[in-house]
């Protein structure tokens, strides 16, 4: 379904109070420098009844907008050189839109576009402007109000954003006492580097094509199981039954019908890399341990290089789990110091192929699934539905979880031609729920 959705207000929000003249210049980590500068979004969707009056909501968010950026002031502030957050309280903007439909609210989320799901928020995900962060509260003609939210990548990972928004409601709920204050060690952990190598901002495109599909409960268990393989166990000398994460079972099942639907757009005859990629949270393995409230980008990207890129479930989910235990303490201290084995042995890789004249095929997952996005309580209600939005990649998929149950969304972005591929797999669209979920 197509919305069309017309601007009424904008204005900035800028912090209740100053922040403190020891607190201005915030540095950006080594693992800030080498993110894409793209904005992470979030669109959280409320169903309302006739009591609640949208001025007075809408002066609810700006106020506790206002004073949840008192403790995550970088991003009322200002990005230099790509080194440092001058935190300078000029605020964020806020605007307020209407959404033009005759429908409801809850006709209106059924099955829409990723591109739709854009226009809910105050920025386009590609290029950054000079804000950290935006807000839109987005206003159904026949009930309900969506809000979207844009955090800049340059600053904060998905769990920072995540965080940020947990703040956020449990202030305008007037418990803000009650949840952690964020905190800021990233640049002392990876220093900044003057030249830091790699710039993942090359990789958006504009010509991905982004889909979302849901994959029921019943589904990815089927897969976890199928997927099932025997480890030998650390503890025990005996064969144990290692049934893969959800994340894992969907990933491996995704990178198969992917490779078998797009098989016939590569040529037989030249060199090939495959590659799957997680990212791993590195708060709980650093040591000692960061708190899940730390601020920043905490996460590096583990490769999987495949021999063939055609690996059975049960293999890849494997290699999968190898890859992201691999991104462990011994990994990061290289990182610390300025060294990163794993990325440089995927250039390198890639490199070398492109000189070959080869070819590389790759797909990127992030997921977001067991974050409490569902719990985003202004006061008047948990919300309906929470979604992403169009991607900025090709090949990049990034999980959510379905309101009721253990299902998952799966925003997939691909190149036009092989997301039309993706699409007449039969086996593919088995799996995927026909009505697109609940």
């Amino acid at each position: 379904m197509k919305f069309e959705v017309e601007l009424i207000s904008k204005e900035i929000v800028k912090p209740s109070s100053p922040t403190p003249d020891h607190l201005r210049h915030y540095q950006l980590s080594f693992l800030d420098q080498v993110c894409p500068k793209t904005y992470n979004p979030l669109v959280f969707f409320y169903e309302l009844n006739s009591d609640h009056n949208i001025t007075e909501i809408s002066n609810k968010i700006k106020k506790s907008l206002s004073e949840v950026l008192t403790l995550y002031y970088p991003l009322a502030g200002r990005v230099e050189n790509d080194r440092f957050v001058d935190c300078n309280d000029e605020g964020v903007p806020y605007s307020v839109a209407r959404v033009i439909s005759t429908c409801h609210l809850s006709d209106a989320i059924k099955n829409p576009l990723p591109s739709e799901l854009c226009k809910f928020l105050p920025f386009e995900l590609h290029p950054i402007t000079e804000f950290a962060l935006g807000v839109q509260l987005n206003v159904f003609e026949h009930g309900g109000i969506a809000v979207g939210l844009c955090i800049s990548h340059q600053l904060a990972d998905a769990l920072s954003c995540i965080m940020f928004a947990k703040t956020w409601v449990a202030i305008a709920r007037g418990e803000g006492d009650r949840v952690a204050r964020p905190e800021f060690v990233s640049a002392t952990l990876f220093p900044p580097k003057d030249d830091p190598g790699f710039d993942a901002t090359s990789m958006v495109t504009k010509k991905a094509v982004s889909k979302r599909f849901v994959f029921d409960a019943s589904v990815i268990e089927a897969l976890r199981l199928k997927y099932k393989s025997k480890e030998r166990t650390v503890l025990e000398d005996q064969d144990d039954q290692i049934r893969p994460s959800r994340i894992e079972a969907l990933s491996a099942f995704i990178w198969n019908r992917f490779v078998a639907a797009t098989s016939d757009l590569y040529s037989a005859k030249t060199e090939k890399v495959y590659t799957v990629v997680h990212p791993a949270n590195i708060r709980p393995r650093l040591d000692p341990p960061l708190p899940e409230h730390s601020f920043g980008n905490l996460s590096r990207f583990s490769f999987v290089i495949l021999s063939t890129g055609q690996e059975n479930g049960c293999d890849l989910v494997r290699l999968i789990r190898e890859g992201i235990r691999k991104v462990d303490m011994d990994h990061l201290r290289k990182v610390q110091q300025g060294e990163d084995s794993h990325l440089d042995l995927l250039l390198n890789y890639t490199k070398e192929l492109m000189v070959k004249g080869g070819e590389y095929i790759s797909l990127g997952f992030t997921s977001l699934c067991r974050f409490p996005l569902y719990e985003a309580d202004f006061g008047w209600g948990e919300p309906i539905w929470v979604s992403s939005a169009a991607l900025c990649f090709s090949n990049f998929i990034v999980f959510m979880d379905t309101k009721t149950g253990n299902g998952i969304e799966a925003y997939i972005g691909l190149k036009e031609e092989h997301m039309a591929k993706l699409e007449a797999d039969e086996d593919f669209l088995r799996a995927v729920s026909p009505i697109g979920g609940s």
